[in-house]
């Protein structure tokens, strides 16, 4: 029975199928609101990557000062405030991923060069306080208790200056990690 999963619902055992997502927004949505989808454990086992979304559709300007000429899926965070790049493409989608990986390399070159991290930081807690929650309880739900707000951004700005990011395409609709 390679490859099935059951759940266990009250006595009856119910076989899961595969099935595609409807569409790209649905995968993303649900991203957004699940992170844990994204496997940190397969990242690190010793230490699980612990997810927390900072956007979804995150501006990407193509020079400083510029305005946004790109749109990437997500941008998440881990615990060590290291930026990971998502982008979503459904099985259907007719591009090769030879473009799918230029897209991202764009992404990480220009984000890595042109973000600045209070704007990161303040559209973040823009978006969490518009719903009236505080930005700091929402990283230490996601990351843990142990993060230290502002050193998590200080941590998040030097990866970002040194490079250090990870990326994830979700092509086929199953989940890469470069």
């Amino acid at each position: 029975m390679s490859g099935v999963i059951f759940l266990i619902q009250g006595e009856k055992l119910v076989e899961l199928r595969e099935v595609q997502y409807d569409t790209e927004d649905l995968l993303q949505r649900l991203l957004a609101d699940y992170p844990k989808i994204l496997a940190g454990d397969q990242i690190d086992s010793e230490n699980p990557r612990r997810w927390l979304l900072i956007a979804r559709e995150m501006g990407v300007p193509d020079m400083e000062g510029a305005t946004d000429r790109w749109s990437l899926d997500h941008l998440f965070i881990d615990q060590e405030g290291i930026p990971t790049f998502v982008e979503v493409k459904r099985s259907t989608d007719t591009r090769v991923r030879r473009e799918v990986v230029a897209q991202m390399l764009d992404y990480a070159a220009n984000g890595t060069m042109y973000w600045k991290i209070p704007n990161i930081r303040s559209q973040f807690e823009n978006a969490w306080q518009d719903k009236g929650i505080n930005p700091k309880k929402v990283i230490e739900e996601a990351l843990g208790e142990e993060i230290e707000y502002d050193n998590l951004w200080e941590s998040v700005q030097g990866n970002l200056e040194n490079g250090k990011i990870g990326s994830v395409e979700f092509l086929n609709d199953t989940q890469n990690r470069e």
